[in-house]
C-alpha cells in the first residue's frame, strides 16, 4: 500500500530523517507519508478554508495539511513542545506555508475551548494525547461545518483497542471514543485500515 501511494518529496524526506535524528525513538510519532498524502487529498476533496490540527510533532503532517491549503487558507496547530515544533517551524519555513499555520504552544483543549461557538471548521486532525480524543472531538465536532471532516489517527492503537483484556487508561479512552463516534447522529464515519487506523467522521 504505502509503495503504491505517491512518494514524499526531498523536503518531506528530509523532515522525516531531521525527526529521526532529533527525536530517536519517538520518531515513530510521525504521521506515514502515505497517511501525510491522505490528510493533503481530504483537504483538497473538502475544499477547506481553515483547518486544525491537535498535535504537531515535527511538523508532518502540519506541512501537508498547509500545502493542499490555498493561499489564504489557515491552519491552527496546537501543540505544547517548543523542542519539537521547532523542527515543525523549519520545514515549513522551508516550504513556504509558514504563513498559513497559526500554531499555538498550549494545552490544546484551551486553544480549542477559547474557539469562537460560530467558528466553522472544515477540517481537523488530531493526533495527540489518547485519552484526551474525546474532549477534543467533541470540542471540534461542534464547530465544523455541515459537510466538514474530522481526522483521527492511532484509533486502533497496534491492536490493543481490539484486545478486550488491554485495559490501559489510552486503548480504554479510544475504544470508548470508537463506539461514540459510531453511534453519533452528527456524523457519517468510517474506520480505515491505514498504519495504526484512521478514522473520518463527516458532519452531516
Amino acid at each position: 500500500m504505502v509503495a503504491h501511494s505517491t512518494a514524499p518529496d526531498a523536503l518531506l524526506q528530509e523532515l522525516t530523517a531531521e525527526t529521526r535524528e532529533a527525536t530517536g525513538r519517538a520518531a515513530g510519532m510521525q504521521v506515514s507519508h502515505d497517511e501525510g498524502v491522505l490528510l493533503g487529498m481530504l483537504v483538497g476533496l473538502t475544499g477547506a478554508r481553515f483547518a486544525v490540527e491537535v498535535g504537531v510533532f515535527t511538523g508532518y503532517s502540519s506541512l501537508c495539511i498547509a500545502r493542499a491549503l490555498p493561499a489564504d487558507g489557515r491552519l491552527l496547530a496546537c501543540d505544547v513542545s517548543e523542542e519539537w515544533t521547532a523542527v515543525a517551524r523549519r520545514a515549513w519555513e522551508r516550504a513556504g506555508v509558514a504563513d498559513r499555520i497559526d500554531l499555538r504552544i498550549a494545552p490544546a483543549i484551551d486553544t480549542l475551548r477559547a474557539l469562537p461557538e460560530d467558528r466553522v471548521i472544515d477540517i481537523a486532525f488530531i493526533d495527540a494525547d489518547k485519552t484526551g480524543y474525546p474532549d477534543y472531538y467533541e470540542e471540534i465536532v461542534r464547530r465544523l461545518r455541515p459537510g466538514g471532516l474530522v481526522v483521527l489517527d492511532n484509533v486502533l492503537l497496534g491492536g490493543r483497542v481490539l484486545d478486550p483484556g488491554c485495559r490501559e487508561e489510552a486503548a480504554t479512552a479510544m475504544r470508548r471514543l470508537n463506539e461514540l463516534i459510531a453511534a453519533d447522529d452528527r456524523v457519517e464515519a468510517v474506520m480505515l485500515p491505514v498504519r495504526d487506523g484512521v478514522t473520518l467522521a463527516r458532519r452531516r
